[in-house]
């Protein structure tokens, strides 16, 4: 991926190989498509009748103003997507760090290691399970857990749009228990801060290296355990800047 801005040609020592008219050439083939190799763009610019190198085609890249880089993977936002997280964002622009402190965030990880066994995690969170087992987790372990937390305070609870979340016979547990669910877009993990914290509990585990079932569990409930309040507070306290990047990205994914 190439990207960048256009700066002036540099002068150097040797003779160019090309000429101004191949390097306008060459820069419209970086333009059509920024998602090419360097082999990509020679190819092309071969086939337009400039016979180069490699390292040729690189030099004039980076006199174009380029830079290569590595795409970031996103999740694919269509058009309805993109104005309904833009719409969510601008609903929340002026939640405040504590309204979203009493966001009950759930998500139910399955940690996959190097070797043949795995375990399925409950982090006051919840994934990959049918509506009716997803339910008893809410009612098995999150009740509880918030009860724990909030008391007979309200919350909200938060989830994302997987089929055992949307269930219609999920919605109506929530109903029945009188919980309030805040609506989420789809394709949108770079608004849950969830997903950093599970992403700190992995890297944990990478380092820990477990070889059997009861060291994988020890290991996950270690790395958990580790993780400070203030590492959740700074996380919360991301949420007013996820939805200022999705307003300024006008729903397209953002950095996060």
């Amino acid at each position: 991926l190439y990207q960048g801005t256009s700066v002036g040609r540099k002068k150097c020592g040797r003779k160019r190989c090309t000429t101004r008219r191949g390097d306008r050439t060459l820069r419209k083939i970086v333009e059509k498509d920024r998602f090419q190799t360097l082999g990509d763009l020679r190819k092309q610019w071969t086939e337009s009748g400039v016979e180069t190198s490699r390292a040729t085609v690189y030099r004039r890249v980076q006199e174009m103003g380029y830079r290569c880089r590595i795409p970031q993977v996103k999740p694919l936002l269509n058009q309805k997507q993109r104005q309904k997280r833009l719409t969510w964002a601008t609903e929340k622009q002026h939640w405040t760090v504590a309204q979203w402190s009493k966001r009950e965030m759930p998500k139910c990880l399955k940690s996959s290691v190097k070797y043949p066994q795995s375990v399925m995690v409950w982090g006051a969170m919840s994934a990959a399970v049918n509506a009716a087992s997803y339910q008893e987790i809410l009612e098995h372990f999150m009740l509880p857990s918030a009860e724990k937390l909030y008391g007979d305070e309200d919350f909200i609870f938060q989830h994302d749009l997987a089929p055992a979340h949307s269930a219609k016979t999920t919605g109506k547990w929530f109903t029945d228990h009188g919980i309030t669910v805040l609506n989420w877009p789809a394709n949108s993990p770079d608004l849950n801060p969830i997903e950093n914290l599970w992403d700190i509990v992995k890297r944990k585990l990478r380092d820990a290296r477990p070889n059997t079932l009861d060291e994988l569990k020890a290991a996950i409930e270690a790395s958990w355990a580790s993780i400070t309040p203030q590492q959740c507070h700074r996380l919360i306290a991301s949420m007013p800047r996820r939805i200022e990047a999705v307003i300024s990205a006008k729903g397209f994914p953002t950095k996060y």
